[in-house]
């Protein structure tokens, strides 16, 4: 559960704001859109490796 302590005075919006960013590290949203659909095993290795090439071609593009 998200705790967000709210001062005396504080604005409601930037209470909401610190809400909606601890919400968005937890990674609920994420993990939701990633368990709608089933992936097989063999299209979720696919991915990570294709996800693992991109990233180190970014790292080789930044030297």
């Amino acid at each position: 559960m998200i705790i967000v302590p709210v001062k005396e005075g504080e604005n409601i919006e930037r209470a909401l704001k610190k809400f909606k960013r601890k919400f968005d590290r937890t990674g609920i949203n994420k993990e939701l859109r990633r368990r709608q659909q089933y992936d097989k095993p063999s299209v979720r290795k696919r991915l990570a490796m294709e996800h693992a090439v991109y990233v180190q071609k970014l790292h080789q593009t930044e030297d």
